[in-house]
């Protein structure tokens, strides 16, 4: 192992050994982590819940209360040889095995807590310069809305309805565009910062930035080409409707693209889930990023509704964040903008005051800093935590944070 946080550099991953079916007749059955007495004693796959105990075989039971029989006192039987499993190592914010839903959760804040001068500084350095940005461009190009009135007809014209939106669109797809930029930063810089914190070892934003700057490019590519995917996909299922539309039958044209399209977004969720992990595959394992696809793929299979889950959770957490720090800066908004800011809101044609827009930035900016983190931190440890169960990466970690590599 080096210094830099990729445990498992490209072609000598343990998940790329073959499946289980693929197994010799002589050859143990059962998954990698649990074949490792070669390595010493271990405890990942095997340590039982607090109260239960490790037989010699490794077989996992209830400790013996039953005051009469067999046992240590009477010459062997069931009682010789308990022992009860060691506690897993913790050389930094998670214990190092399998982990549970809150641990992921608590390891991420508990890296923005241990760490929460470089977290912080990461995180609000990129939110300045992205909600910066937005504010610029919006008050520039898109301060004045042109409403929705015109598809608001009962036969609005196919330019009418471009027209609206492009308007709708303009200043949202700017919004997007310079998100996903920001993310990818974060992403890139926050998971080295989470893996160094995972085996307790300090980190400066010089080092996470020397760290993760050579595979910028390539997160970029990876964070862009998959909601490429997505919106390809469901293009795909909205196909069929949207011809059958142009040939002259809209009402059954229209019914066809929407059931299309929610048959799209539902592969296209499954598509997210499936390559999650792949950004933390790209930049710890400095993998490419057709790679990094195939490893999340690969890490994810098998616990596809867990990852999901686990995904879900932490939007949620995200969302809730956020709205704790934009609703009170936006109502601060409101009252600068007076009633053009609520009209402004509700897709009126109006136009609003600069004012406005820098407090609605200010929010975006409080809301970014704390948010990035839990969303890039979590997608880490959950990374982790799937090689750490099919992998035994705990082993290579106690083994790095024990040696210093």
């Amino acid at each position: 192992m080096n210094d830099s946080p990729g445990w498992a550099p490209p072609g000598s991953s343990p998940s790329d050994e073959p499946d289980h079916g693929s197994q010799q007749p002589n050859e143990p059955v059962g998954h990698p982590a649990q074949q490792r007495p070669a390595r010493g004693a271990t405890w990942a796959r095997q340590q039982p819940p607090a109260g239960r105990w490790t037989a010699p075989d490794g077989g996992i039971s209830t400790p013996p209360t039953h005051p009469a029989g067999p046992g240590p006192a009477n010459g062997g039987g069931w009682g010789t040889g308990w022992r009860q499993a060691p506690p897993a190592p913790r050389p930094g914010v998670i214990p190092l095995r399998p982990l549970g839903v809150s641990e992921i959760l608590d390891g991420a804040i508990a890296t923005m807590r241990t760490h929460w001068r470089t977290v912080l500084g990461v995180s609000l350095a990129v939110s300045v310069v992205a909600q910066g940005l937005i504010t610029v461009v919006t008050g520039l190009w898109f301060r004045t809305t042109s409403g929705t009135g015109s598809v608001d007809k009962p036969d609005p014209t196919l330019g009418e309805t471009l027209e609206a939106i492009r308007s709708a669109m303009g200043s949202s797809s700017v919004t997007l565009l310079v998100g996903v930029l920001g993310t990818i930063v974060t992403t890139a810089l926050l998971t080295m910062v989470t893996a160094r914190a995972v085996l307790g070892r300090p980190v400066s934003t010089g080092e996470a930035w020397g760290d993760a700057r050579p595979r910028l490019l390539q997160l970029c590519g990876l964070l862009l080409l998959i909601p490429a995917i997505a919106a390809a996909v469901i293009g795909v299922g909205m196909a069929p409707g949207l011809l059958l539309a142009a040939v002259g039958v809209p009402s059954e044209g229209a019914a066809l693209a929407s059931l299309g399209a929610l048959a799209g977004t539902g592969v296209a969720i499954w598509l997210w889930v499936r390559f999650s992990l792949a950004a933390p595959a790209l930049m710890l394992e400095k993998q490419g990023i057709m790679s990094a696809l195939r490893r999340s793929a690969k890490l994810v299979r098998g616990a596809w509704w867990r990852v999901f889950g686990i995904q879900l959770l932490s939007i949620v957490l995200v969302f809730i964040v956020a709205a704790i720090v934009e609703v009170p800066t936006s109502a601060v908004a409101m009252a600068f903008g007076g009633d053009s800011a609520i009209d402004y809101l509700s897709g009126e044609s109006v136009s609003v005051g600069w004012a406005f827009l820098i407090v609605v930035g200010i929010g975006g900016v409080i809301s970014s800093a704390i948010t990035f983190p839990i969303s890039a931190g979590v997608t880490a440890l959950l990374y982790m935590d799937q090689r750490i169960r099919r992998e035994a990466l705990d082993l290579e970690l106690a083994r790095a944070a024990g040696s210093g590599d």
